[in-house]
């Protein structure tokens, strides 16, 4: 896509940086009753027996440790240790303030180099990490249709609801070799996409367009990144997502909830893409608000959904969070302080939390 642009000037940095963080306070004084809402129901955590935070915890550590192996399939160079480290450090510093990818970038790169990583191989390589993640959470809305049409509830039994994550990876892998093995689907969105733009472009008189095949070249490139582990890439990136979902129908049921799972699929869905806008740390408020919002859509009480919420945002967001520095003290411990200098600038995956 070609958008025409003004071109650079003098403090433009300092003038984007700072047009962020008022966006961002503005953002958060519109939602500010949402959160005091949600901060409210923390005395009710009690309600919440211990051991479903422990298994809470769990699920959203399989999710993050399928995002590493991810990491290790583009970047196979890279230990255990510091796909781990490095994703989790990065993770925490792009989250905790308002537009962070480029701090998480640089210090995902200095951690990355560690291993012989240099800048144009971990730039392309973690670029097909997100595109493959990506992909994987635009497919959550058919596979909420699917579920739908299954009629799936959550009962009391957390045994169903881990059957739907079992139906819900498939459905992701499913959409993601298809992706890569067929070009004719991704063309005719493709084309879709293109007079979706010209129309905006012919709207609102700007020099817009995109090519029909934009899409079919990045899948080439992604695929080009991951070579002969394509599969497992997918594989790891879906099962990434479903087990972060999951934490969110555990803190349903822990809460006494029951609604339908299709519902929460897409309730879940909108938080995940609302923690991708970079004017709040982690998409903080934009999450809370709109996740609650859906969740009563879905036929759960307001309490029971502020309090699924709030739980699910303290496993998957803030947790994570003092996790990244601990994974920086333990990065820093063995190897000391990197010095590399960066010849690009890299953004981190996600995660979507």
């Amino acid at each position: 896509m070609n958008l025409s642009a003004p071109g650079p000037f003098p403090g433009g940095a300092l003038v984007r940086r700072g047009v962020v963080a008022f966006v961002g306070m503005l953002s958060l004084y519109y939602f500010a009753p949402n959160i005091l809402e949600l901060l409210n129901s923390a005395p009710e955590l009690v309600r919440i027996n211990r051991r479903w935070f422990i298994l809470m915890i769990a699920l959203e550590i399989c999710s993050f440790g399928f995002l590493w192996w991810l990491t290790r399939l583009v970047l196979p160079s890279v230990s255990w240790f510091v796909a781990s480290t490095s994703q989790l450090a990065s993770n925490g510093a792009s989250r905790i303030v308002p537009g962070g990818a480029a701090v998480g970038g640089a210090v995902l790169y200095r951690m990355l180099s560690v291993s012989g990583t240099t800048a144009g191989q971990a730039g392309a390589a973690l670029a097909a990490t997100s595109g493959l993640s990506t992909t994987a959470l635009a497919a959550f809305p058919a596979a909420g249709m699917a579920l739908a049409l299954a009629g799936a509830p959550i009962p009391e039994s957390l045994v169903p609801a881990v059957l739907a994550g079992g139906v819900l990876f498939p459905l992701l892998v499913g959409i993601g070799v298809l992706s890569v093995r067929t070009t004719r689907p991704l063309l005719r969105l493709g084309i879709v996409l293109s007079r979706i733009v010209a129309v905006a472009a012919s709207a609102s008189r700007r020099d817009w367009s995109m090519d029909p095949r934009m899409l079919v070249r990045e899948r080439d490139k992604m695929v080009g990144a991951v070579g002969n582990n394509w599969l497992r890439a997918v594989v790891a990136a879906a099962l990434n997502w479903v087990f972060d979902y999951l934490v969110l129908v555990t803190a349903l049921v822990a809460v006494g909830a029951d609604p339908r799972l299709s519902l929460v699929l897409l309730a879940y869905t909108t938080g995940a893409v609302l923690s991708m806008i970079p004017v709040t740390p982690g998409g903080f408020g934009f999450v809370e608000t709109g996740m609650t919002y859906m969740l009563v859509l879905s036929g759960i009480t307001k309490g029971d959904a502020l309090l699924a919420t709030l739980a699910y945002r303290i496993v998957s967001l803030w947790l994570p969070i003092l996790a990244g520095a601990g994974a920086w003290l333990l990065f820093q411990r063995r190897y000391g302080q990197q010095d590399e200098p960066m010849d690009g600038q890299l953004h981190p995956h996600r995660t979507a939390k």
